[in-house]
């Protein structure tokens, strides 16, 4: 048993990259669909200080270019903090045991073939998943690009890190997605402060979007990437956290009787939030701290909730299996999934162990993001996709994109990559060539051209794969042979169609996308321009 030799000191100087904004706003309540004036947070004051520009924060990053870099300055509503200080003080001595990652075999690293687009299709023409200046200064840009992929609906407040779809007992289907980007310096900062809240959507038609209400209580303020939604026990559920992974507090909404007005059961405060995760019974909700933490909170009595464990561990987001006693842990430090044994956990043992099965990773690995369990003919597998194109240990900017994935995890002790899910403008040789492309969230070379969220429409059998894409859109692809994927369609917003906060033009397409299989609709959120309904052509997902 090994432990990683650093101290929590390099992920949070290196964190501080991210954060570009400064200043102080009040969240602006006026909403819009697609008709009229674009309703886009207020911007903020500037109290006179001068933003630190990011180049300068990578510039003084360890392993770049040495030291630590300077804390941006923000003015912004703060949330209850716990001691920082106690954060960056967690050693090695102070994590879990955990398995030595094992590099695991794969097929050679390719992007997949591209996308055939039909004659309704606005393609963009070029590397396949580049944007670039000329593009965004085209007459072209004014639509954005389609393959494959009907806009049907856009609402546009901006989005963040997740959308959700829910049906109620009485047959209403809702959207819900939370607007983490609107929030000055909610990516990283030590105070991130709040940003709209928790859109919900009434999807009765999915042509017409209408906004029924907005979630703020604390942790709908600034859920980061937590925003968690259980389909069977119709619970929504979010955690106050940021890029830090800064504690905060829980909220519990139950959205079963009317999804378009959902009822806050409880609010706890509640350490270490960034993601989430939820057992498939419903009873578990589990908390994913980057800073050094898991909880797992019961959640069986929604009014209630208890942290019935919490185990020192990395993790960036996490999933579960079918069965509720393994869990998929993606470490964003060390660049690791680990496969968890948690079923003293899932039996509510009084004294519940957790070990790991096996802990893996890969030579292009980057900060892994989460993953989702599937089958596929009674086999399992794992979808894990990654973030960025940069790795915190060691500290290493290189071009080298993530992606995704396709893990074969029928032996949880020796897995095995299936294939790769990447673009020609992922490869490593072609990214580094384009580090001078727009991008809403600069610099190229560290978060442009990367993958962020990906999705499957079940997990028994899926036949495709959505992931949004930073600059690159929302991209689709046909996993019917799990060896060979293939793009089969593409949606890039309009890059001008809005910007949050400053961000520059070009799509930023972070958020986990939601499916209606039956209408062949992918929903996501580009967090410059907001929620849209797409739908795939009947040739792009015939099943």
């Amino acid at each position: 048993m090994s432990r990683p030799k650093y101290r929590l000191a390099i992920c949070a100087a290196t964190l501080f990259v991210l954060s570009a904004c400064s200043g102080s706003s009040e969240p602006s309540t006026a909403q819009n669909g697609d008709q009229g004036t674009p309703s886009e947070p207020t911007q903020p004051e500037n109290d006179g200080a001068t933003p630190t520009p990011v180049s300068d924060l990578i510039a003084a990053t360890p392993g770049l270019n040495g030291g630590f870099p300077r804390f941006p300055s923000t003015e912004v509503p703060q949330l209850p903090l716990n001691s920082l200080e106690a954060l960056l003080a967690l050693t090695a001595d102070q994590l879990s045991d955990m398995k030595e990652p094992v590099t695991i075999p794969g097929p050679e690293l390719a992007p997949v073939p591209r996308a055939e687009c039909d004659a309704a299709s606005r393609p963009l023409e070029g590397m396949q998943g580049r944007v670039s200046t000329e593009a965004i200064n085209s007459p072209q840009a004014a639509e954005g690009w389609t393959c494959n992929l009907e806009q049907i609906a856009h609402y546009r407040t901006p989005g963040g890190w997740r959308t959700w779809r829910y049906t109620d007992e009485q047959g209403r289907t809702c959207a819900y997605y939370d607007t983490s980007f609107t929030a000055p310096a909610n990516i990283v900062s030590v105070a991130g402060g709040p940003s709209l809240g928790v859109v919900v959507l009434d999807m009765s038609d999915s042509a017409n979007p209408v906004r029924t209400d907005l979630l703020t209580s604390l942790a709908m303020l600034a859920p980061h990437e937590s925003l968690n939604l259980h389909e069977e026990r119709g619970l929504l559920i979010a955690n106050t956290g940021n890029g830090l992974t800064l504690p905060g507090s829980m909220s519990v909404y139950d959205v079963s009787q009317d999804c378009r007005n959902p009822v806050l059961k409880a609010q706890r405060p509640i350490a270490f939030g960034h993601e989430s995760g939820f057992s498939p019974d419903g009873n578990t909700y589990w908390v994913a701290g980057g800073a050094g933490y898991i909880l797992a909170v019961d959640v069986s009595d929604p009014t209630q909730p208890n942290v019935v464990w919490r185990g020192a561990y990395y993790s960036h987001g996490l999933s579960v299996s079918d069965d509720g006693n393994t869990l998929y842990q993606t470490d964003p430090i060390n660049a690791n999934v680990g496969i968890m044994d948690v079923s003293d956990i899932q039996a509510r043992e009084p004294d519940p162990q957790v070990t790991d099965i096996s802990r893996i990773t890969w030579d292009t690995a980057s900060i892994p993001q989460n993953t989702k369990p599937f089958t596929r003919d009674g086999r399992s597998y794992l979808l894990e996709f990654d973030e960025f194109a940069f790795r915190f240990n060691p500290p290493t900017v290189a071009s080298k994109v993530g992606a995704a994935r396709i893990i074969d995890i029928e032996d949880p002790e020796n897995p095995r990559i299936v294939s790769n899910l990447r673009l020609e403008v992922n490869m490593q040789e072609n990214h580094r060539e384009l580090t001078m492309d727009p991008s809403a969230l600069p610099p190229t070379q560290v978060f442009g051209y990367s993958f962020h969220y990906c999705g499957i429409p079940t997990r028994d059998n899926p036949q495709i794969v959505a992931c949004s894409t930073m600059n690159s859109g929302l991209r689709v692809f046909d996993i019917s042979d799990l060896a060979n994927p293939r793009e089969i369609a593409y949606f890039i917003a309009p890059p001008k169609a809005g910007r949050a906060l400053g961000l520059l033009p070009g799509d930023l397409a972070t958020s986990q996308p939601a499916f209606v299989p039956e209408r062949r609709e992918i929903w996501y959120t580009d967090a410059t321009s907001g929620f849209y309904v797409l739908r795939l052509s009947e040739s792009a997902w015939p099943q």
